[in-house]
């Protein structure tokens, strides 16, 4: 079963960084050749402005994913050793 990543596209997430993580998320799962792994999608807004942008991976929401702490973060779901 693929790994499902929902970014949310909604003009406030958008607006403040989103447009870039998409990019940041596409580069990076290409490189570490996950891509038939995972289901990487965009959804608009999930009502949760204020604590954006938001980045949901199998479910579970992510706050304050910005471009800076994105590698982070998929770093920490895919390199679990």
């Amino acid at each position: 079963m693929k790994i499902d990543i929902t970014i949310c596209l909604g003009s406030s997430c958008f607006s403040r960084g989103n447009k870039q993580t998409v990019q940041i998320i596409k580069n990076y799962l290409k490189t570490n050749q996950l891509e038939d792994k995972v289901l990487f999608h965009g959804n608009h807004c999930y009502g949760n402005c204020e604590n954006g942008p938001i980045l949901k991976v199998d479910g579970k929401e992510f706050q304050n994913i910005l471009p800076e702490n994105t590698i982070y973060l998929l770093d920490s779901i895919f390199k679990k050793d």
